[in-house]
């Protein structure tokens, strides 16, 4: 999520180098392990996401600077985009940490991505075009194995399926940002988009975090320390230096990295068994999210 910054690439395909390819790998495990620090802070859910945005807010600003990109000084309408983009980003982000905090680390990963399929579902009807033999597959693989994983999610317990369902909203919540925040995107540049995305973003989680009465102010720094740093410092800043020189086939595949970190997780850290009915279904929708990258343009 688990990355806005990761459609913000313009893929040439061949054009990288082994620092490069690092740099693909280390940004997507950086980010595989924000659930785990989510579920380490001894804040609540959202309020670890308020932290892990306005720990970041300087630093993105800082990178804004850096690579000349305005952070003032744009026209009413990129105003509205990055506000109400903003919005969509913070309900985005509250509603993956909750269901982080509900269901297995895998699944949330693989759920919170699912942003790639759904774009290009809207693409597709942006285009008033029939998917193509890829894509139905795309689509095919991620409907079959994320009912494959909510019917085990069903098994194990109603909370379980529940947290499913909260990072599924969160994939929704995620493609209307970027869509919204497209235009916004183009003029302003990555980082400067998230300094204000994230700047937006924090009174509406603040909000959110209060009508769930969480704990606001963690006593342990540590865990959302850890979580502002990998998952939007480390995690972004290396993808946004590696993802131009990848096709999107090639983003796809190292995307495995986030799910595949995730579960190792889960079981080393919170003692999370999978079985094989669970092997098959993130099997599936992780099919589906290479398949949709792959027919990216």
């Amino acid at each position: 999520m688990t990355n806005a910054t990761a459609m913000e690439r313009t893929a040439r395909g061949g054009d990288w180098n082994g620092w490069h390819l690092a740099a693909l790998l280390g940004g997507n495990a950086a980010l595989a392990l924000g659930p785990m620090w989510v579920r380490l802070a001894d804040s609540g859910p959202v309020s670890a996401g308020f932290w892990r945005l306005a720990l970041a807010v300087p630093f993105f600003a800082l990178l804004a600077r850096s690579n000349r990109q305005p952070l003032t000084g744009f026209g009413p309408k990129i105003l509205l985009a990055v506000l109400v983009g903003g919005v969509f980003f913070a309900a985005d982000l509250s509603s993956w940490h909750l269901g982080i905090e509900l269901t297995r680390l895998g699944n949330a990963t693989l759920f919170g991505n699912s942003g790639s399929i759904l774009i290009v579902a809207w693409g597709l009807l942006a285009l008033r075009r029939m998917p193509r033999r890829n894509e139905w597959l795309a689509f095919g693989a991620a409907i079959a194995g994320s009912a494959i994983l909510l019917g085990r999610s069903l098994q194990i317990d109603h909370t379980t399926l529940i947290g499913d369902l909260l990072c599924l909203l969160a994939g929704f919540l995620y493609t209307f940002y970027i869509l919204i925040a497209q235009r916004a995107r183009e003029t302003l540049g990555g980082w400067a988009l998230l300094f204000w995305s994230s700047l937006a973003g924090l009174p509406v989680m603040a909000g959110f975090a209060v009508l769930l009465g969480e704990p606001f102010w963690p006593h342990n720094w540590g865990p959302v320390i850890a979580l502002s740093i990998t998952s939007q410092l480390i995690g972004q800043g290396l993808l946004v230096y590696a993802l131009r020189h990848f096709s999107p086939l090639v983003v796809g595949l190292a995307l495995l990295t986030q799910p595949a970190m995730a579960v190792a997780a889960g079981w080393l850290v919170f003692d999370e068994r999978l079985g094989l009915a669970d092997f098959a279904g993130m099997a599936l929708v992780a099919v589906g999210l290479v398949l949709a990258r792959s027919t990216e343009r």
